[in-house]
């Protein structure tokens, strides 16, 4: 069973235009108003690639009406903690060119109450077919610990954690030992204080350093390079696929969803990998954050090469 956590869930707003211009009168050409936030993307991903998960958070306010709204036509089962405030919204604005430039809210306040009950809930899920996806940021008023919280009690239970966080998030979080972590290049430089653009050679030895803290898959993305995987007996390498890219709205998320289907489907490792790297590949392709079809990441898994290290 698959559950992805959206805590600071959005209504994202993705507007195409030939090229922004600061200061001037920009003309929109297409928009695509959809339910967002890393984990809700994560769960319409794996409803694309056949799979089925509960998607929980917190959701409030009429952004809340159209996410459930949204899910229920998906088929996604949504078990959300219902708060006072209104949820954000974000804009995200992709140009002709590719480059992609993104206006995300803080969030609302979430009291301590409202809290409470998603920690209960979650702890309500974990057992040992359970695998908790924790993705993107938090809303305001909640203690940068809270992932490392969830983490340690739902692993008390015996589930697995995917952890995909940035910053303090995935710096507090790595103490409790999240089975999977997808942190990409720039993450990785940040938490080991590098001032300068690191090499393979480097990016596979501070995977293997945050192996060595206990985490069982250290998968590193290089954008359009590809990833890196690695765990304690395995270093594979897997390049970019060529693709007509659209925008590169989440395809880290489809990464996610795609690695988490494979592991409750019970795949074989490089199965799992190839899986990722062609649906994050078929997400480039479309608009928006919707997910690419499974037509087109069973095609593009046969483009996909592995590569041990």
């Amino acid at each position: 069973m698959i559950i992805t956590v959206t805590m600071n869930p959005a209504i994202d707003k993705t507007v195409d235009l030939e090229l922004l211009e600061r200061g001037s009168v920009n003309r929109i050409s297409n928009v695509i108003v959809d339910a967002g936030g890393k984990g809700i993307n994560v769960s319409k991903a794996v409803k694309a690639l056949g799979g089925d998960s509960i998607a929980t958070g917190f959701i409030g306010g009429s952004g809340g009406v159209l996410i459930e709204k949204v899910l229920g036509e998906l088929g996604i089962t949504a078990d959300f903690v219902h708060i006072k405030q209104d949820i954000r919204t974000n804009l995200k604005v992709v140009e002709k060119n590719g480059f992609v430039t993104e206006f995300n809210e803080p969030g609302p306040v979430i009291s301590d109450d409202e809290l409470n009950q998603l920690i209960d809930k979650l702890e309500g899920y974990a057992n040992a077919d359970t695998i908790f996806v924790l993705a993107g940021s938090i809303p305001n008023g909640i203690d940068k610990s809270i992932y490392k919280t969830i983490i340690d009690k739902v692993k008390a239970k015996g589930a697995k954690v995917f952890l995909d966080a940035s910053g303090d998030l995935f710096t507090n979080s790595l103490l409790a030992k999240p089975d999977i972590i997808k942190p990409n290049r720039h993450e990785l430089e940040a938490y080991f204080n590098m001032d300068y653009r690191a090499d393979e050679k480097e990016l596979i030895r501070m995977g293997n350093e945050l192996l060595e803290k206990g985490i069982e898959t250290v998968t590193i993305s290089l954008g359009q390079m590809g990833a890196l995987f690695l765990t304690k007996d395995k270093k594979v390498k897997c390049p970019g696929l060529k693709v007509e890219a659209h925008s590169t709205v989440g395809a880290g998320d489809s990464m996610v969803a795609a690695i988490t289907y494979g592991i409750d489907q019970k795949l074989e490792f490089a199965d799992c990998i190839r899986l990722g790297i062609a649906t994050s590949a078929g997400a480039v392709t479309t608009k928006g954050t919707k997910p690419p079809t499974r037509e087109l990441v069973d095609e593009l898994m046969k483009k996909v090469e592995v590569v041990e290290l």
